[in-house]
């Protein structure tokens, strides 16, 4: 090895170990090498330069020396230009040209760069009903939609499984007679949250069956970190974004819950909302940061308040008891991925962003967004460098809308989307799309052809499925006169034959069963039609009562007076240890009345 490579690895060679005879390494001289790789790469620059110049003198062309004294010239750098072209300057009206090209082009970018932002160009809809859509959700994949209204009823779409019908694949009403506020998917889809105005929860699977129920608590218990539930309206419901297990409910009870869903007997802690004077108030909706670390509540003073996943919820870390105004409901809270920026909208008309940094006052704020649902969401892109939210508007006083603005909450785009109000909306971050809840029972998907992928665009254009010739039943009858009598088909009948031979068939007509003579089985016998006939003849043993001529019935009567004093079977029995001694009155002889 060379002095210079021995300093920089620091050894002398690759020798012998503990007296071992072995090989040494091989010695490598990278100067020799460098030199036969730069040699090789100018023999093959030389040829290749030589067959272009031939190729050109074979073609007719004039060949432009471009190599004077062995070295290039500065003008001609690259391989030689193709016959017939010659290096002139456009003229004045291909100027002209290239401007307004340019022009066009820079147009085609602005429409380019605008769907890219917002993928609004092409739309579906999926009718879930005729009441409002209350909860939305997707997977994670973007292959399932999950619409909730309040009609009671959970629908579930999927993307791949439709067709231009447009039809959902599965309805369900997992709460009885209780309207759905909140549907979400678990970060890993294979499980859904349902909350409603029931008192517990639901978790169901992605087919929509029951896995898990919360418990419900003991509505006569004023501290509610005793009870094993929730006695009141669940408002909201989310899964924890870490832990596939967990997740948080928030009701009008005034607590919060964390669950697991392995622990079906009682929640795992309880957080409970308290206004600015310490008193019970109830919690309008729930929300985790994006690593889990936080859970932020909005209250129905106004408040928002925040505690620490990882400390006791004793004490909230945060809170703002003017966020909004007292009395409303907010309806929606959202945090950005560096987990300290927030957005809520009020249900004060307003839509604010806050952080966390500077809890005293929001950012920024913007308001005259009517909103009549206590559900409306606030969201943020995929590179959350836009907020999206809806607004609602009177039965036809004008349109509901969908209002982007940037992170200064300054409008960027609105988009009127139906003639009633938007109550959901999702912007899936795969998918680049978005879906929209209404309150007329309707979800508009919105989608980009170039710029969104799969979702909506996988059924947007599938026709619908025609019935196979092979499905449909035909009632045609096969004639085989050379069959054998085992495979032969009986001779058709006509219709009122069939007819007449099915009445009289007692397993096809569904003939009632005739009463028996003898009373069995649980039915009565001709000889009783009623319950006290056959009561009757239970209790004589089925031996039917001769009634015989010239037999004085009280004397009949009294020939078992003996037997019943001395065995007595009914009443006497039930009064032996209570009945008095039976003492009549004396019989006063007729004499001494004379």
């Amino acid at each position: 090895m060379s002095d210079d490579l021995q300093a920089v690895m620091g050894f002398s060679g690759f020798g012998t170990k503990g007296g071992s005879k072995k090989k040494a390494a091989m010695k490598f001289d990278i100067e020799k090498m460098f030199e036969e790789t730069k040699r090789t790469a100018r023999n093959y620059s030389e040829q290749k330069t030589a067959k272009q110049m031939m190729e050109m003198v074979a073609s007719g062309s004039e060949v432009v020396d471009s190599v004077e004294g062995g070295q290039e010239s500065d003008e001609d750098i690259g391989p030689p230009l193709p016959p017939g072209f010659s290096k002139e300057e456009p003229s004045s009206q291909q100027d002209s040209d290239d401007d307004e090209g340019g022009n066009e082009e820079e147009e085609e970018e602005d429409v380019e760069d605008f769907d890219r932002r917002f993928p609004l160009s092409h739309e579906i809809t999926l009718s879930h009903g005729s009441k409002p859509i209350s909860a939305l959700t997707l997977d994670p994949s973007g292959a399932r939609v999950v619409t909730g209204g309040y009609d009671y009823n959970v629908r579930l779409w999927d993307f791949a499984g439709m067709d231009s019908t447009f039809k959902s694949f599965r309805t369900i009403t997992p709460c009885q007679s209780h309207q759905i506020s909140s549907v979400q998917y678990s970060n890993t889809g294979d499980t859904i949250l349902v909350t409603s105005g029931s008192a517990q929860a639901k978790v169901m699977d992605r087919d929509g069956m029951e896995k898990m129920e919360c418990p419900k608590g003991w509505p006569y218990i004023a501290n509610m970190a005793n009870t094993s539930g929730h006695i009141a309206m669940v408002n909201c419901g989310c899964w924890h974004p870490r832990i596939r297990e967990h997740f948080l409910t928030c009701s009008n009870d005034g607590s919060l819950r964390v669950w697991d869903v392995n622990e079906k007997k009682k929640q795992l802690h309880v957080i409970k909302g308290r206004d600015k004077q310490g008193r019970k108030i109830a919690v309008n909706t729930c929300a985790y940061s994006r690593d889990g670390g936080l859970i932020a509540g909005a209250l129905y003073d106004g408040s928002i308040q925040i505690w620490k996943n990882s400390s006791p919820f004793t004490r909230s870390q945060f809170q703002h008891f003017t966020a909004h105004t007292a009395g409303s409901e907010t309806c929606s809270l959202c945090f950005s991925h560096d987990n300290h920026t927030l957005i809520s909208r009020g249900g004060d008309n307003t839509l604010k962003l806050w952080d966390l940094r500077s809890f005293k006052r929001p950012v920024n704020v913007v308001t005259e967004l009517d909103t009549f649902f206590s559900g409306t969401d606030c969201v943020f892109s995929p590179n959350e460098q836009v907020i999206m939210t809806g607004t609602s508007v009177k039965k036809g006083q004008g349109k509901g809308k969908l209002m982007f603005f940037d992170r200064e909450l300054n409008e960027v785009y609105q988009l009127a989307v139906s003639d009633a109000s938007v109550v959901r909306c999702i912007w899936h971050p795969k998918l680049n799309q978005i879906v929209v809840g209404c309150s007329d029972g309707q979800a508009k998907v919105y989608f980009s052809p170039k710029h969104s992928f799969r979702g909506a665009k996988l059924c947007a254009n599938k026709k619908k499925r025609k019935k196979d010739i092979s499905e449909i039943s035909l009632n045609t009858r096969i004639i085989t006169p050379h069959a054998l009598p085992l495979f032969r088909d009986d001779e058709q009948q006509s219709l009122k034959r069939k007819r007449e031979k099915a009445r009289a068939d007692p397993k096809i007509s569904h003939k009632p069963d005739p009463p028996l003579h003898k009373g069995a089985g649980g039915r009565v016998g001709t000889g009783g039609s009623s319950i006290g006939a056959y009561v009757r003849k239970i209790a004589a043993l089925e031996r039917p009562v001769t009634v015989e001529k010239d037999v004085d019935p009280r004397e009949a009567l009294l020939k078992y007076a003996k037997k019943a004093n001395e065995k007595p079977f009914w009443v006497t029995p039930a009064y032996t240890s209570t009945q008095p001694k039976v003492i009549f009155q004396e019989e006063e002889s007729s004499e001494e009345e004379d």
